[in-house]
């Protein structure tokens, strides 16, 4: 009876987000009872799970699951410390287990102050641990940023294919698939990348409807062919500034090396010649408001990806808010923020009190100047809420809705993924009742926002998860690269992996 063995570490990172993310950050799961839970989960654990379940000769060993409750900044040094001892003890206790394959479910977007590939780092000593010829699957965020150890200690990565990110579950189905083949058939993986110095952001990264979207029914292709075992584009996430920090084409087939090659050069060469439409175009702060200000039919959303914090930024923008309240807007205003001090204060009041406090900058105030308002408290609550895209119960911590002149301004005590409407509907406010609305993501699905926007305005407002990517700074991740220089060359260069 094969032994899989199924590890999970989550997290995406902005390295310029000054908070770092500690250990308490964390939801850390371990042995039969994390599995029992993921089973019907539609993430990729979940997915992987229907796989093995369905095989009655796989005995499964949970290792552990640490689960960040949202993105943030670099993990610090003291927390990485004490969450990597627990992540390495959990791969010791397999040694002389007989395990014969390995699972590993990771986002590759993350990095700590003091180890910048963190996933790299496991897999070389999960590989160390297991030894060199047992089977290693890792799945990966499109977003990761491939490193030379993940593809060194791994037979194969698997990628997702959509953004936004509906294929959890089937990139889990994916790899559980790949990893009993190779376990039950004679595959020699062979897997090919080729780097694109390149960093993109914009809706043409949108895989049903962008230009991005024929990279990845590339990888599709490779993968439905007879030799191909797994292919995907990742365009890293340009927040986290580590030395591999780039977009990747990756290709991994049952041997053929020379095919592999042509297949990952072909898909970076169709990526590299549309660089310059996956940029998005931003609407100033100024020119935003004042479209906002002479708007007078349906709902503006103003989308503020540069406090996105499903993509690592503080939340704590309140840049576009203060805008708008010192241009005197008098729409029906929805927004979110984080701010901790304001919801103490707000709490303390009580509801249905008015309360004089500040909002913004308490966690970036290198970025953001606090906005002094007088707001009348409509709520409070746990900030415990169930996310409408994954049905999973997400955490803001303790939260209040404010009314700030003709603004709902829903704050909570912590960063929580706003990648849907689940935060503004858990607290009893409906985006499409709003005059405008702040959206705090680069994207979301279509029909939650965009579809019925009479207005939609990517606004270039200052974070650390702008798309305005020159803003941010980067100081470590290899040069030159597109777009932060100018005449970057790409000469396409096979590097090829063999387990």
């Amino acid at each position: 009876m094969p032994q899989i063995a199924v590890f999970e570490l989550m997290q995406e990172i902005s390295s310029f987000n000054p908070a770092e993310t500690q250990y308490d950050d964390f939801v850390i799961k371990s042995g039969d009872s994390w599995l029992n839970e993921s089973r019907g989960g539609i993430n990729e654990i979940g997915g992987a799970l229907q796989v093995f379940d369905a095989v009655e000769d796989v005995e499964l060993i949970p290792t552990i699951s640490a689960k960040s409750i949202t993105s943030g900044g670099p993990f610090s040094a003291e927390s990485w410390g004490r969450l990597s001892v627990e992540l390495t003890n959990s791969l010791e206790a397999l040694r002389d287990k007989g395990v014969d394959g390995a699972y590993f479910c990771m986002h590759g977007a993350m990095a700590a102050v003091n180890e910048l590939d963190p996933e790299g780092a496991i897999l070389a000593h999960a590989r160390k641990v297991l030894g060199e010829d047992i089977p290693i699957v890792t799945s990966m965020d499109l977003h990761g940023i491939v490193t030379e150890r993940m593809l060194k200690h791994s037979d194969a990565i698997v990628v997702y294919h959509t953004y936004p990110h509906v294929d959890q579950f089937e990139t889990g189905e994916r790899a559980a698939r790949l990893l009993m083949r190779l376990l039950r058939e004679d595959i020699k993986p062979v897997t090919v990348r080729v780097r694109v110095p390149a960093l993109v952001r914009g809706d043409e990264l949108i895989t049903d409807s962008g230009i991005y979207g024929e990279c990845i029914r590339l990888a599709q292709k490779i993968e439905e062919s007879d030799e191909g075992l797994s292919a995907g584009m990742f365009i890293g996430n340009p927040f986290t500034d580590v030395p591999e920090l780039c977009t990747n084409s990756l290709v991994v087939l049952d041997g053929n090396q020379e095919l592999a090659e042509r297949y990952a050069v072909e898909m970076a060469e169709l990526f590299w010649v549309h660089r310059e439409k996956m940029q998005v175009p931003l609407t100033s702060l100024e020119d935003a408001v004042a479209q906002t200000m002479a708007h007078d039919e349906g709902t503006v959303v103003l989308v503020d990806a540069a406090d996105a914090t499903s993509s690592g930024a503080s939340g704590d923008s309140n840049s576009i808010l203060a805008a708008l309240y010192e241009a005197g807007y008098s729409g029906r205003l929805l927004a979110p923020i984080v701010d901790e001090v304001a919801v103490k204060a707000a709490r303390t009041a009580g509801v249905g009190n008015e309360v004089e406090l500040t909002l913004g900058g308490t966690i970036d105030p290198s970025r953001y100047q606090p906005l002094s308002v007088t707001a009348k408290v409509r709520m409070v609550s746990d900030g415990d809420f169930l996310s409408e895209t994954f049905k999973l119960l997400w955490h803001a911590g303790p939260t209040v809705v404010l009314e700030i002149r003709s603004y709902i301004v829903v704050v909570s005590s912590r960063a929580c993924h706003l990648f849907d409407r689940s935060f503004f509907r858990a607290h009893g406010q409906e985006p499409d009742r709003f005059d405008a609305v702040v959206m705090k993501s680069p994207h979301c699905e279509p029909h939650m926002f965009k579809d019925w926007a009479s207005l939609y305005l990517d606004v270039d407002a200052p974070g650390s998860t702008s798309a305005n990517l020159k803003s941010l700074g980067h100081t470590v991740c290899a040069r030159p690269i597109f777009p932060l220089d100018e005449d970057v060359v790409f000469e396409p260069r096979c590097e090829v992996y063999y387990r």
